[in-house]
């Protein structure tokens, strides 16, 4: 890993454990946020379909599920085509969290981003798009490219054995 990509990870790091940390004094964290911002982007969704595209067991996703409605940032009501199951919700008080990470990540951005001139931050922005967009486009495509240049880099290693 070259020192960009160093830096690249490590400032995203530094950034994810304030917004955790300050998330966690609010008496959220990382795992329940993630549940409620599956929730949040597909209101009626069924516990089993979280568990399903968070990769989550039944049990850890019953117990996030409980402990976040027990906390108001979600409400349950009957699947009126099942009634075995649940439909999931937000509430505004999970919408006001959303807010509040947000407004975490921009404090510690803006923060970090201090000691750069005008022109500094606007060329960065111009790089960062381009890898932003990049990044997008291979996670839509499955990251194959990415996976196809490790597979190489793989066998190339091999073969200098």
């Amino acid at each position: 890993m070259d020192e960009t990509q160093r830096r690249i990870s490590r400032i995203a790091r530094v950034a994810a454990r304030f917004t955790s940390r300050e998330m966690r004094e609010q008496g959220v964290g990382p795992a329940e946020f993630d549940f409620m911002h599956m929730v949040r982007h597909h209101p009626g969704i069924t516990q089993a379909e979280v568990c399903r595209r968070l990769d989550l067991d039944k049990g850890a996703a019953a117990r996030q599920s409980a402990r976040l409605e027990a906390k108001g940032y979600l409400r349950k009501e009957p699947d009126p085509a099942d009634r075995r199951s649940q439909l999931l919700f937000a509430t505004e008080k999970a919408d006001e969290l959303k807010n509040s990470r947000a407004h975490l990540e921009e404090a510690f951005y803006d923060w970090l981003l201090q000691p750069l001139s005008g022109g500094e931050r606007e060329q960065m922005a111009k790089m960062l798009e381009v890898l932003h967009r990049r990044s997008r486009e291979e996670r839509k495509e499955g990251f194959c490219h990415v996976r196809e240049q490790m597979a190489v880099g793989e066998i190339s290693a091999e073969e200098s054995l």
